[in-house]
């Protein structure tokens, strides 16, 4: 498992190519939910998200051997377009398989860094074999979407610059998908503050960490759905120890919330909150008794998404 050398390393790797993003308060969302919220804007972090981090952490500690090969990864959004602005910062090939059902405004992005886009069918099975076939034709590097210690290292930066600025927190919380963030995040939060709970968020349509957890065992998500399309994928094998080891609780939450979740962050905290990003907070939404009087730092780890494109807030909320 990563250490906190590896974190700071990679964290003096990634400053020229990152943002060290704001965290910012909301007071009506602190009286909403009868807590103290301390949001880490990956939302503004470059390409959109956290996963810049890991990206760059990869792309920029390779050889210039490998690197000169070039990269590939399979992802379907987030991920993506990370990897092909650091492959482009370090002036390398990006070759991106992503699924056929992608959402347009990522695509875009993947596009905008110069990334080149093979698309597949939406499995797991289709992404690997059609990114496998790329590295034998072209001799690139993978890059794993979250199953890499550089990839964990590089993403648990962002805890490292949020613990940094609110040292006295009780609770830390990230979405889980693939369980880069989530795992860099309890790696670091042990280190520098060992009495903090670590929480995790995950949508119940796409629950596989949970039960994993749960279980002791991993236990692979089988045709998830969700709004919060950057969590469908399965722990990995780095990962799922990590969380099992390290990881206090796993909220669930429904749909409803992370669309409602999504509006009031836009409303009340003028951020734009990609719906794998309000995980976090639906789910303290969702379970008030446990977070009264808590001070509760958020990674809102995205914010790609077009308002507009987003379903109705729900009636009531």
């Amino acid at each position: 498992m990563i250490d906190m050398m590896d974190i700071q390393t990679a964290h003096c790797r990634i400053v020229p190519h990152i943002s060290r993003t704001p965290v910012v308060r909301c007071r009506a969302i602190d009286r909403w939910l009868g807590a103290t919220l301390f949001f880490k804007c990956e939302n503004l972090q470059r390409a959109g998200a956290f996963k810049s981090r890991g990206a760059c952490n990869a792309v920029f500690s390779l050889s210039d051997e490998l690197a000169g090969r070039g990269v590939v990864t399979h992802s379907s959004g987030n991920h993506a377009a990370a990897l092909a602005r650091a492959a482009q910062r370090r002036d390398i090939p990006s070759w991106i398989v992503m699924p056929s059902n992608a959402r347009q405004q990522k695509v875009d992005k993947v596009r905008k860094y110069g990334g080149r886009i093979t698309f597949c069918e939406p499995t797991l099975a289709a992404r690997e074999s059609t990114a496998n076939a790329i590295l034998k034709a072209t001799g690139a590097t993978l890059i794993h979407p979250y199953d890499d210690d550089r990839i964990i290292a590089g993403q648990a930066t962002a805890a490292v610059e949020l613990l940094a600025e609110c040292s006295e927190l009780d609770v830390i919380i990230a979405p889980i998908g693939g369980g880069g963030l989530i795992s860099g995040t309890a790696i670091a939060a042990n280190a520098i503050r060992p009495s903090i709970q670590v929480w995790g968020a995950e949508p119940k349509g796409a629950d596989d960490a949970f039960r994993s957890w749960q279980a002791g065992k991993l236990i692979p998500s089988i045709s998830p759905k969700t709004i919060a399309d950057g969590l469908l994928t399965s722990l990995g094998q780095r990962t799922f120890p990590i969380i099992c080891r390290l990881v206090d609780n796993i909220l669930l939450v429904n749909e409803p919330a992370i669309v409602d979740a999504v509006y009031r962050l836009h409303e009340e905290a003028e951020l734009v909150v990609e719906p794998s990003g309000a995980v976090p907070l639906a789910a303290l939404a969702e379970n008030l008794t446990a977070i009264q009087g808590k001070r509760i730092g958020i990674i809102l780890s995205g914010g790609n998404v077009a308002m507009d494109s987003l379903p109705p807030r729900p009636r009531g909320n």
